[in-house]
Protein backbone atom coordinates (compact mmCIF):
# COMPACT_ATOMS: atom_id res chain seq x y z
CA UNK A 1 0.00 0.00 0.00
CA UNK A 2 2.77 2.48 0.91
CA UNK A 3 4.49 1.59 -2.38
CA UNK A 4 1.39 2.81 -4.24
CA UNK A 5 1.74 6.23 -2.60
CA UNK A 6 5.48 6.30 -3.40
CA UNK A 7 4.79 5.42 -7.04
CA UNK A 8 2.04 8.03 -7.23
CA UNK A 9 4.42 10.66 -5.86
CA UNK A 10 6.89 9.84 -8.66
CA UNK A 11 4.11 10.05 -11.25
CA UNK A 12 2.86 13.34 -9.78
CA UNK A 13 6.33 14.90 -10.10
CA UNK A 14 6.34 13.96 -13.79
CA UNK A 15 2.83 15.38 -14.29
CA UNK A 16 3.90 18.72 -12.82
CA UNK A 17 6.34 19.07 -15.75
CA UNK A 18 3.75 18.13 -18.39
CA UNK A 19 2.49 20.60 -20.94
CA UNK A 20 -1.17 21.48 -20.76
CA UNK A 21 -3.50 20.14 -23.41
CA UNK A 22 -6.54 21.74 -24.99
CA UNK A 23 -9.83 20.50 -23.58
CA UNK A 24 -13.51 21.43 -23.68
CA UNK A 25 -16.65 21.05 -21.62
CA UNK A 26 -18.16 17.63 -22.30
CA UNK A 27 -14.86 15.96 -23.21
CA UNK A 28 -14.06 12.57 -21.75
CA UNK A 29 -10.34 12.06 -21.10
CA UNK A 30 -8.19 9.46 -19.49
CA UNK A 31 -6.58 11.41 -16.65
CA UNK A 32 -3.99 10.63 -14.03
CA UNK A 33 -6.04 11.17 -10.87
CA UNK A 34 -3.68 9.40 -8.49
CA UNK A 35 -3.64 7.22 -5.44
CA UNK A 36 -6.12 8.80 -3.08
CA UNK A 37 -7.20 8.35 0.52
CA UNK A 38 -10.06 6.27 1.92
CA UNK A 39 -13.10 6.08 -0.34
CA UNK A 40 -11.88 8.69 -2.80
CA UNK A 41 -11.74 7.28 -6.32
CA UNK A 42 -8.27 6.08 -7.37
CA UNK A 43 -6.67 5.86 -10.75
CA UNK A 44 -5.44 2.52 -12.05
CA UNK A 45 -2.24 1.05 -13.51
CA UNK A 46 1.21 2.68 -13.47
CA UNK A 47 -0.11 6.12 -14.47
CA UNK A 48 -2.97 6.03 -11.92
CA UNK A 49 -5.47 6.87 -14.64
CA UNK A 50 -9.23 6.86 -14.88
CA UNK A 51 -11.70 8.32 -17.36
CA UNK A 52 -12.95 11.80 -16.44
CA UNK A 53 -15.83 13.83 -17.80
CA UNK A 54 -15.17 17.57 -17.97
CA UNK A 55 -18.23 19.32 -16.58
CA UNK A 56 -17.03 22.92 -16.62
CA UNK A 57 -13.91 24.63 -17.94
CA UNK A 58 -12.85 27.56 -15.74
CA UNK A 59 -9.81 28.50 -17.81
CA UNK A 60 -7.09 26.75 -19.84
CA UNK A 61 -5.58 25.29 -16.67
CA UNK A 62 -8.39 23.96 -14.47
CA UNK A 63 -11.78 22.33 -14.80
CA UNK A 64 -14.51 20.71 -12.77
CA UNK A 65 -14.54 17.02 -13.56
CA UNK A 66 -16.21 13.80 -12.50
CA UNK A 67 -14.54 10.37 -12.58
CA UNK A 68 -16.18 7.56 -14.54
CA UNK A 69 -16.43 3.87 -13.72
CA UNK A 70 -17.23 0.84 -15.84
CA UNK A 71 -19.16 -0.68 -12.94
CA UNK A 72 -22.92 -0.60 -13.33
CA UNK A 73 -24.03 1.59 -10.41
CA UNK A 74 -27.36 3.21 -9.66
CA UNK A 75 -28.64 5.76 -7.19
CA UNK A 76 -28.63 9.48 -6.64
CA UNK A 77 -24.81 9.68 -6.69
CA UNK A 78 -24.44 8.03 -10.11
CA UNK A 79 -25.35 8.83 -13.69
CA UNK A 80 -25.23 6.22 -16.46
CA UNK A 81 -23.88 7.78 -19.62
CA UNK A 82 -25.67 7.18 -22.89
CA UNK A 83 -22.80 8.60 -24.94
CA UNK A 84 -20.32 6.13 -23.43
CA UNK A 85 -22.18 2.87 -23.02
CA UNK A 86 -20.87 0.97 -20.03
CA UNK A 87 -19.69 4.11 -18.23
CA UNK A 88 -21.18 5.65 -15.12
CA UNK A 89 -20.31 9.08 -13.72
CA UNK A 90 -19.54 9.01 -9.98
CA UNK A 91 -21.25 12.28 -9.03
CA UNK A 92 -20.14 12.14 -5.39
CA UNK A 93 -16.50 12.43 -6.58
CA UNK A 94 -16.83 15.68 -8.57
CA UNK A 95 -13.89 18.01 -7.99
CA UNK A 96 -11.42 20.49 -9.45
CA UNK A 97 -8.64 19.08 -11.66
CA UNK A 98 -5.61 20.62 -13.33
CA UNK A 99 -5.28 20.10 -17.08
CA UNK A 100 -1.78 18.65 -16.59
CA UNK A 101 -3.50 15.46 -15.40
CA UNK A 102 -5.12 14.88 -18.81
CA UNK A 103 -3.48 12.06 -20.76
CA UNK A 104 -5.57 11.25 -23.85
CA UNK A 105 -8.94 12.22 -25.25
CA UNK A 106 -11.56 9.46 -25.46
CA UNK A 107 -14.52 11.37 -26.90
CA UNK A 108 -17.31 13.75 -26.04
CA UNK A 109 -20.66 13.68 -24.23
CA UNK A 110 -23.61 15.33 -25.97
CA UNK A 111 -24.77 18.70 -24.59
CA UNK A 112 -28.23 17.37 -23.66
CA UNK A 113 -26.69 14.60 -21.58
CA UNK A 114 -24.33 17.08 -19.93
CA UNK A 115 -27.36 19.17 -18.94
CA UNK A 116 -29.00 16.08 -17.37
CA UNK A 117 -25.86 15.41 -15.33
CA UNK A 118 -25.73 19.00 -14.08
CA UNK A 119 -29.41 18.82 -13.03
CA UNK A 120 -28.75 15.61 -11.10
CA UNK A 121 -25.65 17.15 -9.50
CA UNK A 122 -27.70 20.18 -8.43
CA UNK A 123 -30.06 17.88 -6.52
CA UNK A 124 -27.28 16.38 -4.40
CA UNK A 125 -25.34 19.54 -3.54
Amino acid sequence: MDQDYDNWNIQKKELSKAERVYFHKGDVWFASIGKNIGDEEDGKNSTFERPLLILRKFNNNVFLGVPLTSQDKEGKYYFKLKSFIGSTAILSQVRLFDAKRLLRLMGKVENEELKEIKIKLGKIV
